[in-house]
């Protein structure tokens, strides 16, 4: 089977040698193909503001805690779904969101500050008992 059969071809790109060394030396190939067209973002329609998002909240293991727990509590029926402003109980989702926090606060055990372990240790607990009084 010639080279022009197989139906592609492999370069290597990488800018390290396999010992280590920088490739930059070494002329850079044009690409085969050209790179795609960047979209542009749509605007929103005519006489809606577009959407803000200056004020967003820093990340952090805190923010990913109570916002799992945001999500946990919504799947419980403690909170209206944004979307319908119904709330449903979908215990199944809520088992599965209070479970992943639990696997992150095994996962994260001993490198989390005192007020982040307080976090995990009291969502944890209201999460577990929420999820009892709702499914029973």
């Amino acid at each position: 089977m010639s080279q022009e059969d197989q139906g592609f071809t492999v370069k290597d790109r990488r800018i390290f040698s396999e010992d280590g060394a920088s490739r930059e030396s070494q002329p850079q190939e044009p690409a085969d193909q050209p790179a795609p067209p960047q979209e542009e973002p749509e605007a929103p329609p005519q006489g809606e503001p577009a959407p803000r998002f200056e004020n967003l909240p820093p990340v952090d293991f805190s923010g990913l805690i109570i916002s799992l727990s945001h999500a946990a509590m919504m799947h419980l029926g403690h909170i209206p779904d944004p979307a319908s402003g119904q709330a449903r109980l979908e215990p199944a989702l809520a088992r599965h969101t209070i479970d992943t926090i639990g696997m992150l606060k095994e996962k994260t055990q001993g490198n989390l500050t005192q007020d982040e372990q307080r976090l995990i240790d009291s969502a944890l607990t209201e999460l577990r008992l929420a999820y009892v009084q709702a499914t029973r």
